[in-house]
């Protein structure tokens, strides 16, 4: 799970965590630390490098470790929709389901590196095999046992298995089906091959694997023997202890994991508290362990508490405005791209930027926060990214820069300034930092001439089923995490599925996703990415604001050992089993 905020748990660092206190310079790039992430829906050149923090590193001596035992504290700030992971799309459920669940693939994460420089490498699989990107074979490891528990009882995997979970995901109702849509077979070979066959050749097809949005897998005995619901059953390095809802998860590490040697960990202890400042008042008592600090806090605690060691990052997510879909009001105004426009250029973000991140103060500090903005695709996606206020996004990124009298031209040539609109977001799962630009965003569109009402709803029951899934009326305030593989944000926004809340289907947009998908050239391919941010600033299908693209900042106890980074929502398996405490 996260450290307590999502916006605040999710980063990543190209250098080792640092010791005594010192604070680590934010660089730009993000992903899941130790936690499930940030957002709704955690490559390329590597990113900038980080900067040299004012305090130095101390030098002390390295410990013994790893040693094994030891229950890690870690909170999150919401309930999962559900614990079936092709139930919902929820960074709750995925978080929770990489505890229990494997991947055919995962993220090398390893200590003092960018995940971002990281390859993809086996989990459940032994190898693949492919000769033209198209026709891939899959070879499972042997002896993988599931959790013993009944009526699985600890039985082998096999390719049964795979499919079972293969059919999940690719169910009309899966939110992350388009992720696989180009696989047009999957078919055992025997019980420990597969093989998947594409409509084209593909270049990210094990990238798409690997990500813990898309694929986890189930044993088949879910289809009806026993309630995954109730008793989730994997493969993977933790077994739920208990859940009590609203309040508490707890895991206990796998006896019978099959990478030896891991978890270092007894368990994990997961409360559930949805306030910022319970977070900190617990963490500060020493009853967690890694908690993410907002950035107006980073100076204080810094000082007052001089054995925490710090993480100062760019967090990786997106947050973004996107509107009610075509078939819940054909005839509104936000039908028309002026009014999107305007409301894009309604709100500054360089203002919002340092609401949210401090970053004048953290820079007069010594520190050196990221100031950039995200696009549709966030900053943490180095050379995809394409920044709104550069040269290269030529005409189209006018429509980042804060224009109010603009706005207002724009809103009422769309016929926009006397329709009310109800502007909607999730609060408090995101965190503080989230909602202090959610409020503001909401006065910048009143300031601009938007006749909008603001509806504060409760993640679980209305926003995740209702609006983050396209029924509702009026403009939202959505997030998503740092995926990783940039098709996360093409599929995520465009596809036809429910994670298109918006029911967006532009035939241009359709075609640069298509063609990207199957470009093997890099470049050709970075083109198509980029021509992708152009195409949605015009037409502003989503709105990208700036939050997810500043330096958030992540304390950890002086015990905790072994933190590495991943991306996506992957961390319980590929960082989480990996730490332990120094006692």
């Amino acid at each position: 799970m996260n450290t307590g905020n999502i916006w605040l748990g999710s980063r990543l660092s190209r250098r080792r965590l640092v010791r005594g206190g010192a604070v680590l310079g934010a660089g730009l790039a993000g992903a899941a630390l130790v936690g499930c992430g940030g957002g709704d829906d955690a490559q390329p050149a590597a990113p900038a490098p980080a900067q040299s923090a004012a305090t130095p590193t101390p030098k002390t001596a390295a410990p013994a470790g790893p040693k094994r035992g030891g229950i890690y504290r870690v909170a999150t700030t919401a309930d999962p929709p559900t614990l079936d992971p092709y139930g919902s799309g929820s960074f709750a459920t995925k978080g929770f389901a990489a505890h229990i669940y494997s991947r055919l693939f995962r993220i090398d994460a390893q200590p003092d590196t960018n995940p971002y420089d990281q390859g993809v490498i086996p989990d459940l699989a032994e190898k693949f095999e492919t000769k033209d990107g198209q026709s891939w074979v899959v070879t499972l490891k042997r002896g993988v046992k599931f959790h013993d528990v009944a009526p699985v009882s600890g039985r082998e995997l096999t390719t049964d298995d795979v499919l079972f979970s293969w059919k999940r995901l690719t169910d009309p109702k899966s939110v992350n089906r388009s992720a696989v849509e180009a696989v047009t077979k999957a078919e055992a070979v025997d019980r420990h091959t597969l093989r998947f066959e594409l409509k084209a050749p593909s270049p990210i097809f094990i990238e798409i694997l690997a990500d813990a949005n898309n694929f986890f897998v189930m044993p088949a005995e879910s289809d009806g023997k026993f309630q995954p619901t109730v008793t989730p059953i994997g493969t993977g390095p933790w077994m739920l202890d208990s859940y009590q809802v609203s309040s508490r998860f707890k895991y206990k590490r796998n006896p019978a994991y099959f990478v030896e040697g891991v978890p270092y960990l007894d368990g994990i202890d997961v409360p559930i508290i949805p306030e910022y400042a319970n977070s900190k008042a617990q963490f500060e008592a020493g009853n967690l362990d890694a908690l993410g600090i907002i950035s107006d806090d980073v100076i204080d605690l810094h000082k007052r508490h001089s054995a925490w060691q710090w993480v100062g990052l760019v967090t990786g997510g997106v947050a973004y405005l996107f509107f009610s879909p075509p078939d819940k009001d054909p005839n509104a105004p936000w039908r028309d791209e002026r009014y999107r426009q305007a409301a894009s250029m309604a709100f500054d973000r360089s203002a919002i930027m340092e609401l949210s991140y401090n970053v004048k103060a953290l820079k007069a500090a010594g520190l050196d926060p990221s100031d950039k903005w995200n696009n549709i695709v966030g900053v943490t996606m180095a050379k995809w990214w394409l920044d709104p206020q550069s040269a290269a996004h030529g005409p189209t990124g006018k429509f980042f820069r804060f224009d109010a009298a603009e706005a207002r031209k724009l809103l009422a040539a769309a016929g926009g300034e006397k329709t009310p609109i109800k502007y909607q977001y999730a609060s408090p799962v995101y965190g503080v930092t989230f909602d202090r630009a959610a409020e503001a965003i909401g006065n910048y569109l009143r300031d601009a001439g938007f006749p909008a009402t603001t509806e504060i709803q409760d993640y679980t029951a209305v926003y995740f089923p209702n609006t983050r899934a396209g029924n509702f009326n009026g403009v939202a305030l959505g997030a998503t995490p740092a995926y990783p593989e940039v098709t996360g944000y093409v599929d995520r926004y465009f596809s036809k599925t429910s994670s298109n809340a918006s029911k967006v289907d532009d035939p241009q947009l359709n075609d640069l996703r298509a063609k990207q998908s199957v470009e093997f050239d890099g470049k050709k391919r970075l083109d198509l990415i980029h021509s992708i941010q152009r195409r949605n600033a015009e037409m502003m299908f989503y709105t990208p604001t700036p939050v997810g693209g500043g330096s958030t900042w992540t304390a950890y106890q002086k015990r905790v050992r072994g933190v590495a980074n991943t991306r996506g929502y992957g961390a319980p398996t590929e960082v989480t089993a990996r730490i332990w405490l120094d006692a």
